[in-house]
């Protein structure tokens, strides 16, 4: 872990890495973390596998750290048949007593629940187009340009309308702040601090 120090005047809120580049605060002390902004965080994920995976990793989160899901991913990828929606539509009860035994994953049964039941849906949104342009056609025309982590929504009007579009299709665990963490999370907004080196970087938004 490299020794980081606080960010001059014009990048309030943001740090300065030993590499000399700045990110926000809660991607410069761990190593994970770090790596996972640098590399994941923001970059456009539109395909469907890929969009379930995060989805279903957002409603584990609830309630917990998102360094503890990004330690416990290879785990839940292995539990969850690498996330393919097909696989997980089709597990039943012995699948997740299997699932509640699994001490590499968060064991919460609702959780565990809503992932088979999105599983379906995203199967079930194939006759709509799919999750895929499903999800990214709640891009918005604008996407924020917070300087300061309080500047950063937790929500938006986009993130709303897409929780209960969501839900009319059979979707659980889709709250308009889950929405929005997902936005984030696969490029659809860019909420990277301006002076951040990875703002703008996802080629999505100028």
């Amino acid at each position: 872990m490299d020794k980081d120090v606080t960010a001059g005047a014009g990048i309030e809120g943001l740090v300065i890495g030993a590499d000399g580049l700045a990110r926000p605060g809660w991607a410069s002390k761990d190593d994970l973390l770090r790596a996972y902004y640098d590399t994941e965080w923001g970059m456009p994920v539109r395909d469907e596998q890929g969009l379930y995976e995060r989805l279903t990793l957002e409603a584990f989160q609830s309630g917990l750290s998102w360094a503890t899901i990004l330690r416990k991913r290879p785990a839940f990828r292995a539990a969850f048949a690498g996330f393919d929606p097909d696989v997980v539509a089709g597990f039943d009860e012995t699948d997740v007593e299997r699932l509640m035994a699994d001490a590499g994953i968060v064991r919460n049964r609702r959780k565990v629940d809503a992932a088979i039941t999105n599983a379906r849906a995203t199967v079930t949104l194939r006759d709509e187009g799919g999750l895929a342009d499903f999800l990214w056609g709640f891009r918005p025309d604008r996407t924020p340009e917070p300087s300061v982590a309080a500047e950063v929504p937790s929500s938006s009007p986009e993130s709303v309308a897409c929780a209960k579009a969501l839900k009319r299709r059979g979707f659980v665990f889709v709250g308009p702040t889950t929405m929005f963490a997902l936005m984030e999370a696969v490029g659809i907004v860019d909420t990277h601090l301006v002076g951040s080196w990875r703002r703008g970087s996802s080629g999505v938004w100028a």
